[in-house]
């Protein structure tokens, strides 16, 4: 039991930095690696049960508010950061985190993440071949109104359904937006925080069955020792991450997180099916 308890530990610790360091570099809170390894690691400790799903996403919406705010106080030092848009953005974003968790008390959330990984999947074209995406002197402004409302609100619901950051969407819309993609990671890791505060507030107070089988440690929906575990290894790593998106160049940060949707969107199918 003790040796088992210790490989608990380590791969989540080991988890947590790998998530730390996407948190850093690419923006996203780390939702994409963590969900995954909960759901290979919780089967060990506990029964399989659907509701090890729910403490998969919980417990990774409370990670993400500790690698995202480590990750912003990395980029912040840089003056990377565009606060106006976190600003702007966030009541929305709230509001559509409280959509996802209804949503995500009630319902199956596998339609919504085939539509998001092939999503992910045709916005990685963009990053891999961006000349094929956007032409010569074909600019985009940041959206406003309505738009914005809509698409903060949608990325918001999506991302508490999923257990991510909405870091994806966030950059590429800044980028296509012509904003240059240090800025887009650095913003994307504060919106990271913006959805995962109140949508691992959600999780914590959401109810589930007296018959349920959760792994020892959970509260509501978050599993307490993994989320200590995950956020002891993406506060060291985060500002790794952090310095890396500020040394590549655009031109290769592009392509590597170009390569990094087709991973995720792979990774989601596989999740999908």
């Amino acid at each position: 039991m003790e040796l088992e308890l210790l490989w608990f530990v380590v791969t989540l610790c080991i988890t947590g930095a790998i998530a730390g360091i996407t948190a850093g570099l690419f923006g996203n809170g780390g939702g994409f690696v963590v969900v995954p390894a909960l759901l290979a690691v919780f089967p060990f400790f506990t029964p399989p049960s659907e509701a090890l799903v729910k403490v998969a996403i919980g417990t990774s919406l409370a990670s993400i508010v500790v690698s995202s705010a480590r990750s912003v106080m990395a980029h912040r030092a840089k003056g990377a950061v565009d606060f106006d848009i976190l600003r702007s953005w966030s009541i929305w974003l709230v509001l559509g985190v409280g959509g996802g968790l209804l949503i995500a008390n009630n319902t199956s959330a596998n339609g919504l993440t085939v539509v998001f990984a092939a999503g992910v999947l045709l916005y990685s074209v963009y990053f891999l071949f961006p000349e094929f995406v956007v032409r010569p002197g074909l600019v985009f402004d940041m959206p406003k109104g309505i738009g914005k409302a809509v698409l903060a609100f949608v990325l918001g619901g999506f991302s508490a359904l999923l257990g991510i950051g909405g870091g994806t969407p966030t950059v590429i819309t800044m980028v296509m937006c012509q904003r240059t993609i240090q800025q887009a990671v650095a913003t994307a890791a504060g919106v990271g925080f913006l959805i995962g505060l109140p949508g691992a507030i959600g999780f914590l107070f959401m109810k589930h069955p007296d018959t349920a089988s959760l792994p020892v440690g959970t509260i509501g929906y978050i599993n307490i020792p993994a989320l200590i575990a995950i956020s002891i290894g993406a506060i060291f790593t985060a500002p790794i991450g952090a310095k890396m998106a500020h040394n590549f160049s655009e031109k290769k940060l592009k392509r590597l997180f170009g390569i990094y949707l087709v991973i995720v969107s792979s990774a989601m199918f596989y999740k999908a099916i």
